[in-house]
């Protein structure tokens, strides 16, 4: 199964992108998880807020392709690592690749919305970028070894 986690800006922390690929490589072969970062439509020329969430909208749906995703929101359901583990199970038995969407400053564009599977939101606080998107690959690593059977999950 292919993982995807879509994000719209670039040049992280070195800690940031050491995070992300240290738990990208340690995933099972049967789970590939790719972290892909879309350059934010720059902020500039006097481009309203619109104007911006429109290009970076037209970018994501562009790479996204027919691929299912889910966009983080702070709006979005929270779930548990248990909830994460089971959508991607069974988007694992349809046999469907399945991403995320992280947006720019600005946020995402409603048209994201109306494109995504349920929004998801890691927090109701408002996050940096760089460390949703760790906090993000680290809840995929975890709910992909929940699926692989080892005990990572303490559920009392």
């Amino acid at each position: 199964m292919k993982l995807r986690l879509l994000t719209l800006g670039q040049r992280m922390p070195a800690w940031v992108t050491e995070a992300s690929r240290t738990y990208a490589a340690r995933m099972p072969r049967e789970f590939s998880l790719d972290v892909v970062e879309l350059r934010a439509a720059p902020r500039q020329d006097g481009r309203t807020r619109e104007q911006l969430l429109t290009r970076e909208a037209d970018d994501l749906l562009t790479t996204l392709g027919s691929t299912p995703f889910h966009a983080l929101d702070e709006r979005g359901s929270l779930w548990t690592t248990l909830e994460l583990a089971k959508k991607l199970e069974q988007a694992q038995q349809t046999g469907d690749s399945l991403a995320f969407v992280i947006g720019s400053a600005d946020g995402l564009h409603p048209r994201i919305f109306q494109h995504s599977r349920a929004p998801l939101a890691l927090s109701r606080m408002t996050l940096p970028h760089g460390l949703a998107r760790v906090l993000m690959v680290e809840q995929l690593y975890r709910a992909v070894m929940i699926l692989k059977g080892h005990p990572y999950h303490r559920d009392s």
